[in-house]
């Protein structure tokens, strides 16, 4: 199918109406900037003649009603579609608090943004003739009410449902999920820190992909630039846009005349807002300024389990790590370290393998296999 479109990507905007912002100090995102900047970004999305907008999750601060309703209706006057899906910050709870909506509530607010069933998580729709999304939910609770990464049984066999048809009909799939399908940091999968950002059964939802021709998945969540693949299997995810680097994506699906298909993706940025001269640079700095508690973490749990003096000793050399890591293309090499801790961190480095490295996660144009669709 001769497919060229253009749409962008806005991810975890931690919408947060001024009176819903507790001051937590340790914070790495800045929600007080999160209007601002969301309305900069839907300004400068008005002029580029995009087909639609997706925005994977984490749309509030903490699933207030009030920061659900404003989104809801700012989105509903965008003069593009946009979809939507839920984050773990905007169904917190199972059952509506004092503080945040209930699991059930989510797409009563958002019957404009793909929700046209407000009864279910997930859905599906055309974006474009020959372009099918797939949005997904990957929050569930347990028996006990704790919030889980995670597709259950029922939305797995929709989803395979969906892809049968889907492959019948020629379309191209585009999925989205908040949390990573594909591992974005070294075995993140298994890591203390780093699991909670990958979907509990991402090795599932992976296979079911593959075996329908899906190619391209968009996640949020990490609050970092990277796009990573296993085996064709592409996970784009986009930082947050009240996080350091204040990212969001344009990107461009094209057929050349040959019948070969690409999907260019360019990264930009806020650079700058109201009492935000240069936002990027501020935001980086405190973001250093902020990492203590979370690099003696990082260096006190395995592999590295170092003791409580070595992670107060290393810790200083890797006040900007996380802000690397977040900017993505990042490249990480701490010569102050012993050898084995270097040798971990330089893991974590945007290279082919091989240890070249490589400038992939912000701008980068990807080949489509035939078939396109699944």
């Amino acid at each position: 199918m001769n497919l060229n479109f253009r749409f962008a990507i806005v991810s975890d905007p931690h919408v947060g109406l001024p009176h819903t912002i507790e001051n937590i100090s340790s914070r790495f995102h800045l929600i007080e900037i999160s209007i601002p900047a969301l309305e900069l970004v839907f300004e400068r999305l008005a002029q580029e003649n995009i087909d639609f907008l997706l925005l994977p999750g984490d749309l509030t601060h903490h699933g207030e009603p009030d920061n659900h309703a404003w989104l809801a209706s700012r989105l509903a006057r965008l003069p593009f579609p946009v979809y939507v899906i839920p984050g773990n910050h905007d169904i917190p709870v199972l059952k509506s608090d004092r503080q945040s909506i209930g699991w059930t509530e989510f797409g009563h607010y958002y019957q404009k943004s793909g929700y046209k069933n407000p009864e279910s998580l997930y859905y599906t729709c055309e974006t474009i003739p020959g372009v099918r999304l797939i949005a997904l939910n990957s929050n569930i609770f347990d028996a006990q009410g704790n919030q889980l990464g995670r597709l259950d049984e029922a939305q797995l066999q929709w989803l395979e449902d969906v892809s049968i048809r889907a492959q019948a009909d020629q379309e191209l799939v585009l999925v989205m999920v908040h949390h990573n399908v594909v591992e974005h940091l070294p075995d993140q999968s298994n890591h203390a820190m780093g699991r909670r950002y990958m979907l509990d059964n991402a090795g599932e939802l992976r296979q079911l992909l593959r075996t329908y021709g899906v190619q391209l998945v968009f996640t949020g969540h990490l609050h970092a630039q990277n796009i990573a693949c296993d085996r064709g299997l592409y996970d784009i995810t986009t930082g947050s846009l009240v996080g350091y680097p204040h990212p969001y994506r344009i990107l461009e699906f094209k057929t050349d005349t040959g019948g070969k298909q690409t999907l260019q993706i360019a990264s930009h940025r806020v650079e700058s807002l109201p009492g935000w001269p240069d936002l990027p640079a501020q935001s980086r700095q405190l973001m250093a300024d902020r990492s203590d508690r979370f690099m003696m973490r990082l260096l006190s749990v395995p592999p590295l389990s170092l003791p409580p003096s070595l992670c107060e000793e290393f810790a200083p050399f890797l006040r900007y790590f996380w802000a690397d890591i977040a900017c993505g293309d990042a490249w990480c090499d701490f010569p102050q370290l012993p050898l084995p801790v270097r040798e971990y961190f330089q893991r974590f480095s945007s290279t082919d393998g091989n240890g070249k490295r490589m400038i992939k996660d912000n701008n980068i144009t990807l080949q489509i296999q035939h078939p396109v669709a699944i």
